[in-house]
């Protein structure tokens, strides 16, 4: 296998000329929406496409690149956008492929990481949104859609550039006081921060995650909802015994001024809102 480039600019340059990939279960729920025009509208392909980190960020970063010169507003909810572009454009301009699993045939580690990563993203995603309803955000949506994407340069990685990514995980794994930039330069020669950071301005995402790195606004309710959610979500991937979450449970407590034991009881139970 050749040696995968280590410069940022270099991967930078790559994903901006690259199809991003998605689920495959994605393209299975698009086309059998596509075949059957009473399940045929922007509320249930939206309700597919946020359930893929991917292909949410596809579909912005689409269009983004394809602004209209009028349009003076970012389009961060899923279901307006598709009824600006259209159902019929979005499938042809944006189309569900290729598959991740085709691109990880080889690395069924990688597959697996990935999907982890895929997961943690939607429960971000639907904490967030439900927290964002408490308080009465008027723009839900961009919490949401700005959780689900926390990680989607990392799972842009795991697909273009899975040994490399290998290798991270096993380092980490082998020894837990490594800190993840660290062994990103390290391995990748650069840091996971700044590839994400630099995607989600190339790419124009929501302001809301731009805004996710900037130290100045980490007290602000809405990024701290996000992060939180995101804490939440990554402490809890493997059960509810991860020694973090007493923490998580008090900040969001705070957040949402209510009790912790309350909070508990709200994040464990499965999620009511429909975003």
């Amino acid at each position: 296998m050749p040696q995968q480039p280590k410069s940022l600019e270099t991967w930078l340059a790559i994903f901006g000329q690259a199809e991003i990939p998605v689920l495959r279960h994605t393209a299975r729920e698009l086309e059998r929406l596509r075949a059957d025009e009473t399940l045929l509208n922007a509320r249930s392909v939206a309700d597919v496409v946020t359930d893929d980190p991917l292909m949410t960020v596809k579909l912005l970063r689409y269009l983004q690149t394809h602004k209209h010169r009028n349009q003076k507003y970012e389009l961060v909810d899923v279901k307006q956008a598709l009824l600006m572009l259209g159902l019929d454009a979005f499938f042809r301009e944006v189309p569900a492929t290729p598959a991740v699993e085709d691109m990880l045939s080889e690395y069924p580690i990688a597959l697996v990481h990935l999907l982890q990563t895929v997961r943690r993203a939607r429960r971000a995603g639907h904490y967030a949104y439900d927290w964002a309803l408490r308080l009465h955000d008027l723009h839900a949506e961009e919490v949401f859609v700005s959780a689900l994407l926390t990680c989607f340069s990392e799972m842009l990685m795991w697909c273009f550039n899975p040994a490399q990514m290998i290798e991270v995980a096993r380092r980490q794994a082998a020894d837990h006081t490594l800190r993840s930039v660290d062994v990103q330069q390290q391995v990748l020669g650069f840091a996971g921060t700044d590839m994400h950071r630099r995607l989600t301005t190339d790419w124009r995402l929501p302001e809301l995650l731009r805004n996710l790195t900037d130290p100045a606004l980490a007290n602000t309710t809405r990024v701290r909802n996000v992060m939180l959610a995101v804490n939440l979500a990554r402490h809890s991937a493997q059960g509810w015994d991860n020694p973090a979450l007493p923490d998580d449970f008090h900040e969001v407590a705070a957040l949402l001024r209510m009790e912790p034991d309350k909070v508990m009881a709200l994040v464990k139970a499965p999620p009511a809102a429909e975003h």
